[in-house]
């Protein structure tokens, strides 16, 4: 095992630079950075947070341009959308709040009422008792426009189907209302069942252009982004995981979403730091406390029985 001392002069050049200092550090404390959410920049990713950008810049308008980002569940999503909003916190001025990016989720049983409530909770206002849809409704477009929101992100935007075809249609028609009143983009983020529902109304359809992060494959994208994940964790020797046959297996065992991917790697990181083996190899991955998706699905369902 390498210690602290001999640390100071090992070669940690397979390491991004902001991970090498983090690499000298003493066990315990990498293991708590390894677990910290990372960003990692991959091509799509980094595609979707610019055209995030552009819409934000977007000159106000009657129809003004919107974004669908729909992909598989734990496929970076929020991510995305963490990393825009953390581009563009809310300023604090003598005299107001300026929140350029407002981040609400559509509740999981969504209703007019539910959903002005997030986002008023979003901007801080106080809760009134008892409140109704049209005090809310108002209160919430008139805060939006005093913070002087440019972008109004809905995750979640699935949770619309959770509801009857009376809930879904209010809730499509709240949609278009919102985008012509405040004349700013609007960004809806959801699995592909957003994207259906977006698509069963022909004016929302043609307003909300879809941006997809698809499920990975093996390929050279799917070997840079193994080779992102290795340079970023702070492990003392290389983690040659970039190989086809490296990327087939993590694909294979994370079922190709990079939430789980990253939940893999991050477990076999662990596991690499605890065991002083210092890499992400065929050995650490075996000790990583790490189930995939359906095998997890299993195990809570012969539980069950």
């Amino acid at each position: 095992m390498v210690t602290v001392d001999e640390s100071a002069h090992q070669d940690l050049s397979h390491l991004h630079p902001s991970a090498q200092s983090v690499a000298r550090l003493p066990a315990a404390e990498r293991v708590h950075r390894i677990r910290a959410d990372r960003w990692i920049g991959y091509p799509k990713a980094v595609e979707a947070v610019q055209r995030l950008e552009t819409l934000l810049g977007w000159p106000r308008k009657q129809r003004t341009p919107n974004v669908l980002l729909v992909g598989p569940t734990n496929n970076g999503k929020s991510m995305i959308i963490e990393r825009f909003r953390r581009q563009h916190p809310p300023i604090t001025e003598p005299d107001r709040e300026h929140v350029p990016v407002v981040c609400v989720q559509m509740p999981p049983e969504p209703s007019p009422l539910r959903f002005y409530t997030a986002i008023l909770a979003a901007l801080g206002s106080p809760m009134r008792p008892r409140p109704r849809v049209v005090e809310s409704e108002q209160l919430a477009l008139t805060l939006l426009r005093e913070v002087g929101a440019q972008m109004l992100v809905i995750d979640e935007l699935h949770n619309v189907l959770a509801g009857g075809g009376g809930t879904r249609r209010e809730f499509l028609n709240l949609l278009r209302f919102l985008g012509n009143e405040l004349r700013i983009p609007l960004v809806g983020v959801g699995t592909r069942e957003a994207y259906l529902a977006v698509r069963s109304d022909d004016q929302l359809e043609n307003r909300f252009e879809p941006f997809v992060l698809p499920v990975w494959e093996v390929g050279e994208q799917a070997r840079s982004l193994l080779a992102s994940f290795a340079a970023s964790f702070p492990l003392r020797r290389p983690s040659l995981i970039d190989t086809e046959d490296m990327a087939r297996y993590l694909l294979a065992r994370s079922e190709g979403t990079i939430g789980e991917l990253a939940h893999l790697l991050t477990a076999t990181a662990v596991a690499a730091v605890e065991s002083g083996i210092e890499e992400i190899n065929h050995q650490t991955l075996t000790m990583a406390d790490y189930t995939g998706p359906t095998d997890r699905r299993r195990l809570f369902e012969r539980e069950l029985l």
